[in-house]
């Protein structure tokens, strides 16, 4: 009961639909930035107790566990958040499914964990994947009803769910790696973390789902969802298929390197990516017989998303020699150069990332799937030569290559879907742009005319570039009135 107290005074009933996005987006924000600010704690503090291969090995275990997971993909949450009319009905048939696929990947993660390790020559990879199992049966039996979250925009309820498996992970991941020093501490954390969460998910939504299934619905679902499907598995080859790249070609060190730089390069976008599709999504579906709406919500987000991810994305690429020296430790200076044209890759893809609710909303996922596809073929074609070249600043190229082709063509078919004009698009992008030049001259000129950069001058250089951007901002916005200003007075109140 006083659970439910707290959920009620944090939804501020009554709200129209934009009030219950922002608010369901601060909460979607600040469940990402407390989980990544914790999840970084732990990469640093790991980062100095691990070897880079043992990040490689646990990088192997978690493509294996992706691998299957996306192609079994249902995307049945996605079309219970889309449907409009009451979906409690299908709950059982979509956990049910989810139930059944969970026991199944846990098997099959059993049996070929031995092939997998093999193909990568890490026969030590053996075990870690058989016992990451565990993780996907977990996840197959958590409540069905925290669909509700984001279908009704209830994020605050979302947060405490998420949070306290990431409390846990992050806390037994650490305290198993001091004493151990050893791989198994990743896998412990993570196993833990997905417990924790499996259970918590019938402590905040009350909803208890029955085995059942009913074919009539299966099908309904699954006709939304097979566009998931298809989106999932390409989404999958092109954002994991350089590590399974690079692991084969390059070794399991590499593995942990690349990984490593991808994370933390490509941390600002998968960050804004995962709040644009938790919260824009359920939104835009309410929005979708008014184009107009559509279009101005579309640019809004796009605004948002340029205005946060952009001068981010400049920070990571100036200071990424500094943060892996000082606070990774030497060891992880080859990661360097690949770190930063990844999170140039990264950036792009928080644009990227606005478009892909709107196909979705519209009705229309097959327009993502076949963009994926073209990022796909331009990845398969770039990355061997280039990875063979260059190694793992060669296989960040081909990445950024494919973002770059594949977003042109996401832009341009969504300024179709919403009829927006090009130079309005146009607008939203040029203005943070052009402040983060202002910022990365001014961080350039500081870092040269500074001999030695430790860990306080980090942080003060982290802090002039954000205020030279701030107030590169404010004066585009104040003489050619670029309207971030208005929109954030919006957003807050």
């Amino acid at each position: 009961m006083k659970l439910n107290r707290i959920y009620t005074w944090l939804r501020h009933p009554g709200e129209s639909l934009s009030q219950r996005v922002v608010h369901g987006g601060i909460w979607v924000f600040a469940l990402r930035i407390v989980d990544r600010l914790f999840g970084l704690a732990r990469t640093i503090i790991l980062a100095r107790l691990l070897a880079p291969t043992d990040f490689g090995l646990f990088g192997i275990a978690l493509l294996a566990m992706s691998a299957l997971g996306t192609f079994s993909q249902t995307g049945f949450s996605a079309a219970l958040i889309r449907k409009k009319e009451d979906t409690k009905p299908y709950l059982d048939t979509a956990w049910t499914i989810q139930a059944i696929r969970g026991v199944l990947l846990a098997l099959i993660l059993f049996v070929i964990a031995p092939y997998v390790a093999a193909f990568f020559e890490a026969p030590a990879a053996k075990h870690i994947l058989q016992a990451i199992g565990l993780s996907v049966l977990f996840q197959g039996f958590t409540n069905i009803g925290v669909v509700y979250f984001q279908k009704e925009l209830e994020f605050h309820k979302q947060f405490v769910y998420q949070f306290s498996g990431t409390l846990v992970d992050v806390g037994i991941a650490i305290s198993v790696a001091f004493i151990f020093r050893s791989v198994w501490a990743l896998v412990i954390g993570l196993l833990a973390g997905n417990l924790v969460r499996m259970v918590v998910s019938y402590f905040v939504h009350p909803y208890r789902p029955h085995l059942g299934f009913n074919h009539v619905q299966f099908k309904e679902l699954f006709g939304f969802g097979k566009w998931i499907l298809g989106s999932s598995i390409l989404v999958f080859l092109v954002t994991q298929g350089d590590d399974i790249f690079v692991g084969k070609l390059l070794g399991v060190a590499a593995l942990g390197f690349y990984q490593l730089a991808y994370r933390i390069s490509n941390m600002p976008a998968t960050e804004i990516t995962h709040v644009i599709s938790q919260v824009t999504f359920p939104a835009y579906s309410m929005l979708q017989e008014s184009l107009s709406k559509l279009r101005t919500a579309y640019l809004k987000v796009l605004q948002l998303t340029a205005f946060i991810s952009i001068p981010l994305a400049g920070l990571i690429f100036i200071l990424a020699p500094d943060f892996t020296r000082l606070f990774l430790g030497q060891k992880w200076m080859p990661m360097v150069p690949a770190m930063q044209v990844l999170v140039l890759a990264g950036l792009i893809r928080s644009i990227m990332a606005t478009t892909g609710p709107i196909f979705g909303a519209v009705g229309q996922p097959g327009i993502a799937t076949r963009w994926q596809v073209v990022r796909l073929i331009v990845l398969g074609a770039s990355i061997y030569p280039l990875t063979s070249l260059w190694g793992i600043l060669g296989a960040s190229v081909s990445v950024f290559l494919g973002n770059l082709v594949s977003t042109i063509g996401f832009i341009f078919m969504v300024l179709k879907v919403t009829r927006c004009k090009s130079r309005e698009w146009i607008k939203m992008i040029s203005f943070p742009l052009i402040a983060m030049l202002f910022m990365a001259l001014s961080m350039f000129a500081l870092k040269a005319a500074t001999t030695t950069i430790g860990i306080q001058a980090f942080f003060i250089f982290t802090g002039v570039g954000i205020l030279i951007y701030l107030t590169a901002t404010y004066l585009l916005d104040r003489f050619a009135n670029y309207g971030i200003q208005l929109l954030m007075k919006e957003t807050f109140r």
